[in-house]
C-alpha cells in the first residue's frame, strides 16, 4: 500500500510496536515523524537509510503543551499532517506494585491512564484541526486484547485500553462527515523487546494463547496500520485484532 506524499506522526516509535509501525509506514512512502519520550532518532535514521523519509522528536504524550509544540512544528515545516498513529503505552512497571483493583496505587493508576488513554486523546485533539483543514485524514489508535478479554494483573492497563476503544468509536462517529476516519488495532502478544526480555517459558506460554502458535511481529501490526492509512476507505470506528486468532479461541477444558 503506497503512502507516498503523506506526512504523519507515530508515537511510541523508539521501540516495540511503535518502531515496527514507523518502519513499515516509512517503507510504504510516508514521511514519518517518530515521537517518543525516549530518543527515536535511530529509528528515523534507519528509515532514511532504507530509502524512506523520517525525523524524530521527543514527546511526553501525557503533556498537552508538548503535543501542541510538536504538531505546530510539523505543520510549519511540512504544511500539513495527514495521519496520526497513537502507539505509546505502558503497563505498571514497578515490580512492587501489582495491577489489580486492590493492590494498584493511585500513582500507577494515574500514570497508566495518562499515558495510554489521555495521551491518545491529546494526540487526537492536537491533530484534528489540521486534518479538518486538509479535508480529511486518518487516525489509528492502539488498543489491546486486554480491553476485550479478562487478563489477571492488568486492571489499569485493561481500563485504559477499553477507554481507547470507546474513544475511537465515539470520535469516528463525531468526525466521519469531515472525512476523518478513525480506527484502532488490538494486538495480541507481540515480540517486543519488553517481551523478549522474559524467559523462554513465558514467551512460549504467550504464544500458546494464539491459534497461530507463535508470537506476533511488530511489522505485522504495521502492515494493518498501513492498510488503514492508505486503503481502508470504507472503514471507520472499527477495532481490528492482530492477535493470531487469540480473540476467537474458546476455552473448553
Amino acid at each position: 500500500m503506497s503512502l507516498a506524499g503523506q506526512i504523519g506522526l507515530v508515537t511510541g516509535a523508539a521501540r516495540g510496536i511503535g518502531e515496527g509501525v514507523a518502519r513499515r509506514l516509512g517503507a510504504d512512502g510516508a514521511t514519518v515523524v517518530c515521537l517518543d519520550v525516549n530518543d527515536a532518532s535511530q529509528v528515523a535514521k534507519g528509515i532514511t537509510e532504507e530509502g524512506g523519509r523520517a525525523e524524530a522528536a521527543l514527546l511526553d504524550v501525557a503533556s498537552g503543551p508538548e503535543w501542541a509544540t510538536v504538531v505546530e512544528d510539523v505543520v510549519t515545516r511540512h504544511g500539513r499532517i495527514d495521519f496520526l498513529v497513537n502507539v505509546a503505552g505502558i503497563p505498571v512497571m514497578d515490580p512492587e506494585v501489582t495491577d489489580t483493583v486492590e493492590t494498584l496505587t493511585d500513582e500507577w493508576w494515574s500514570r497508566v491512564i495518562d499515558v495510554n488513554l489521555k495521551g491518545s486523546w491529546l494526540g487526537m485533539r492536537a491533530v484534528m484541526p489540521h486534518l479538518r483543514a486538509a479535508g480529511g485524514g486518518r487516525i489509528v489508535n492502539t488498543s489491546s486484547l486486554a480491553a476485550a478479554r479478562a487478563i489477571p494483573g492488568l486492571a489499569a492497563y485493561s481500563a485504559s485500553k477499553g477507554g481507547i476503544e470507546s474513544l475511537t468509536r465515539q470520535a469516528a462517529a463525531e468526525y466521519a462527515d469531515e472525512g476523518i476516519l478513525i480506527n484502532a488495532v488490538a494486538p495480541g502478544t507481540i515480540a517486543t523487546p519488553l517481551l523478549l526480555e522474559q524467559t523462554e517459558e513465558v514467551q512460549r506460554a504467550n504464544a500458546a494463547g494464539h491459534l497461530i502458535q507463535r508470537l506476533g511481529e511488530t511489522r505485522e501490526v504495521g502492515s494493518l496500520v498501513s492498510y488503514l492509512l492508505g486503503g481502508g476507505s470504507f472503514i471507520t470506528g472499527a477495532v481490528i485484532p492482530v492477535d493470531g486468532g487469540w480473540s476467537v479461541r474458546a476455552r473448553y477444558s
